[in-house]
């Protein structure tokens, strides 16, 4: 099977070295960045680089951009895409995308199918792409009603040669509302945490409840943005429900009330090991 990869970051860069490394596919890259491009191929990760009019040569695209130029990039090139063939994004919100390029790809007779990696580093470009980076990581598929289920079928069998841990199907809209809590919201905080004053004396002061909670502060505005805008109203109702539960911490210390804040933070003990045990 012919494969493009649409934007060799860090995400398609390492879509590349999987499927080279545990498939026999050929892949194909397509890439503003010249410099990814050199390394794609001198890495030999893809086979050579091409332009989106040879898209009508391809079996099955992945589109590994932010969500705005996912968007662009696919209905800019509708006409380019091989009918019978399979489009495949990788963005970390999916209704707005499954909405905006699903009807118009079918129209081309091309199927189109939501999925998003749950996997990455604190770092971003081809040159720190892996082809580990999906072992053992869950991959999200969001199939709409259209979606054949010979198609479901094989981006699961795809995803499991390509090393990922877990399989999960969803709908784009379940999708978002999960991945409000799960991603979205601790990028938040992890950024917001770091403006402390505090931050310039924690040299020698920290270990690993620092570096844990600090981690993820360390992103791509650009692409960020983009997905907190595109996936408002579930990233809000997050945001308003840790609002809140703070104010009941502040609210037991301010008043020295032992037993209040013990009993906050047994909760969330107890709801933590239980999380543990549900995985």
């Amino acid at each position: 099977m012919k494969i493009a990869v649409v934007g060799l970051g860090l995400i398609g860069g390492s879509f590349c070295k999987a499927i080279k490394r545990y498939t026999d596919h050929r892949i194909f890259g397509i890439d503003n960045n010249s410099d990814a491009i050199q390394m794609a191929l001198d890495c030999k990760a893809i086979e050579r680089e091409i332009l989106p009019a040879e898209l009508c040569e391809m079996d099955f695209t992945i589109v590994s951009l932010h969500p705005e130029q996912t968007i662009a990039f696919i209905l800019q090139h509708l006409s380019y895409f091989k009918k019978g063939s399979l489009v495949m994004d990788t963005c970390g919100v999916k209704t707005t995308i499954v909405n905006a390029v699903a009807g118009p790809l079918s129209e081309q007779g091309v199927i189109f199918v939501g999925a998003h990696p749950m996997a990455g580093r604190e770092f971003s470009g081809f040159a720190y792409s892996l082809d580990c980076l999906y072992e053992d990581a869950s991959f999200i598929i969001t199939p709409d009603e259209t979606t054949p289920a010979h198609t479901v079928e094989f981006i699961t069998y795809f995803a499991k040669k390509l090393q990922f841990g877990k399989v999960v199907i969803s709908t784009p809209q379940e999708h978002d509302r999960v991945i409000a809590f799960t991603s979205q919201l601790a990028h938040i905080v992890s950024n917001a945490y770091i403006k402390s004053p505090s931050l310039q004396q924690q040299s020698g002061f920290s270990a690993g409840s620092f570096l844990d909670l600090t981690r993820v502060a360390k992103l791509n505005e650009d692409m960020w943005t983009s997905l907190f805008l595109m996936n408002q109203q579930p990233l809000l109702f997050e945001i308003d429900t840790i609002i809140k539960k703070l104010q009941e911490y502040r609210q037991a210390i301010a008043q020295d009330d032992a037993q209040t804040l013990h009993d906050l933070l047994k909760e969330g003990r107890i709801l933590k090991e239980n999380s543990l045990a549900s995985q």
